[in-house]
């Protein structure tokens, strides 16, 4: 069960694009909004954004991505969750 933590936006995007997930974000009030990844069917929640809008809420919000590549049976992971740098 490997996981690790990145700044790294080819890293990210590798990760994402492997498990097919697009880059989104829940929209709130006023600018940006809370980032995701899309997986599968869109969810109604969320909307799909470019990779450039995507790391510029990224990188304003000073954000770390952490990840899980395999689950502790060695599946494919999915798991990931933004943090404070």
């Amino acid at each position: 069960m490997s996981s690790g933590t990145t700044t790294n936006h080819k890293t990210i995007r590798e990760w994402a694009e492997a498990r097919d997930g697009r880059p989104s974000v829940i929209r709130t009030k006023g600018q940006g909004g809370v980032l995701r990844i899309d997986f599968g069917e869109e969810e109604e929640d969320f909307d799909e954004i470019s990779w450039e809008d995507f790391f510029k809420i990224f990188d304003e919000n000073k954000l770390a991505f952490l990840y899980q590549d395999k689950t502790k049976d060695g599946e494919t992971s999915r798991f990931n969750k933004f943090v404070e740098r």
